[in-house]
């Protein structure tokens, strides 16, 4: 597959870079996709929530009425889940919800989401670039450029660059990541992605 390489301006360049067919064309797999954005998601949560049961309430522990002859059910204390104020019934415990994928599962996620963006022509190829100093205003005008303005947008650069993070920081429906950095959620996420030439080579060594 090639892709004519854009520049700055949005505008083609003369350049052309072909896409390696057993990353960008590949069958997909579906559930192996499920399974690395399931796996990030799970790793987002921080697992703190937590409720009090019974014997953790604040509250008197003695019986609050005779067990028989009251015509009522059985009651131990005023902690007791069935009463305002009493403690919660199997509520949530910290848990850590991470859990581990195999790093050839992660792979075939991730070519398989390059794959479906390729096949759907969301893919750009951008000529490399570099800010002086963070400037939104100059970020704003590449997307506008490039007419995605109003899109999702993930731009996958070679290497960190703290200029050009910074200025899309602000944006909602823009994010910028490094070769090193893609993940099966950003991927699907994005209407758009944005690869800087550079990154291919580094994309390709990672996921081959």
């Amino acid at each position: 597959m090639e892709i004519v390489v854009k520049d700055f301006s949005g505008k083609d360049t003369k350049k052309k870079v072909s896409l390696d067919k057993s990353i960008y064309e590949i069958e997909p797999n579906d559930h192996a996709i499920y399974l690395d954005v399931k796996q990030y998601l799970a790793n987002q949560r921080q697992g703190t929530h937590k409720s009090k049961e019974r014997g953790e309430v604040k509250g008197s522990t003695r019986k609050i009425k005779k067990q028989k002859g009251t015509g009522g059910a059985r009651a131990g204390s005023i902690n007791n889940p069935l009463f305002k104020g009493g403690g919660r019934v199997f509520g949530p415990k910290p848990r850590d919800y991470s859990f581990k994928l195999n790093i050839k599962q992660k792979r075939l996620a991730r070519k398989s989401a390059l794959s479906y963006k390729a096949k759907e022509g969301a893919i750009t190829i951008l000529e490399d670039f570099s800010f002086d100093a963070p400037q939104t205003k100059k970020y704003t005008e590449l997307l506008g450029n490039l007419n995605v303005l109003d899109k999702k947008t993930l731009l996958v650069l070679s290497d960190s660059n703290k200029n050009v993070y910074l200025s899309s920081r602000n944006l909602k429906m823009a994010k910028v990541v490094t070769a090193s950095q893609i993940n099966t959620y950003d991927l699907m996420n994005a209407t758009r992605i944005i690869i800087a030439e550079g990154s291919i080579e580094k994309i390709e060594n990672i996921l081959k």
